[in-house]
Formats: C-alpha cells, sequence, structure tokens
C-alpha cells in the first residue's frame, strides 16, 4: 500500500504547487476506508488533508464492494464513483482536462 501514500502525497503536493488535483481511490486502497474517518491508520491524517483540501473525488463504488469496504465508505459519506458499469471512469476527469496519473 505504499503506493496509497504516494497518490496521497502527490495530490497534496501538487496541489499546493497550483494544481488542480482530484484524487480516484480503487482497487485493494478502498479496504482503508475503515482507517479514513478521522486520521486512523498509516494514511488517516494524509486522507484526511486529502479530503479538507476538496482533492478526494471519491472511491470506485465496484471495488469498495469487493474489497467489502462499501458500507464503511457509505457510513463516513465518502463520495463513490461508479459511472463506468459501477466503477470509477477517466472519462469524465479527461473531459474536464485532467491528466491522468495511476499509481500501481
Amino acid at each position: 500500500m505504499a503506493c496509497f501514500a504516494h497518490a496521497l502525497l502527490n495530490a497534496l503536493d501538487l496541489h499546493g504547487q497550483g494544481h488542480q488535483v482530484r484524487l480516484v481511490v480503487e482497487g485493494t486502497a478502498t479496504k482503508l476506508a475503515s482507517q479514513f474517518g478521522a486520521g486512523y491508520g498509516p494514511f488517516g491524517g494524509l486522507f484526511d488533508q486529502v479530503r479538507q483540501e476538496g482533492l478526494l473525488a471519491g472511491l470506485c463504488r465496484a471495488c469498495a464492494a469487493k474489497s467489502a469496504s462499501l458500507e464503511e465508505a457509505e457510513r463516513l459519506g465518502l463520495p463513490l464513483l461508479d459511472d463506468m458499469s459501477g466503477h470509477a471512469g477517466m472519462a469524465p476527469f479527461i473531459q474536464q482536462g485532467f491528466d491522468i496519473i495511476t499509481f500501481a
């Protein structure tokens, strides 16, 4: 999950440099939803900063369901993205002029 830390850090860094940033949480990173509530866990504090800065586009609904974290994400009021057959699609972001960066 170190790549998730890189995604959070880069989102904050790029935003701090004046770039428009939106973070989409996908795949196994959605399992961490239980740590997103109040700065809990190794990523909680960074995730809270991303949310406070308005950088979180959302979590992939299908990935959250697959990782058994959908209910927790809903409880926390996290945005869920499902525009591409239940998954978070890239098209809306490309249409808005975003460059897509992925962390694997």
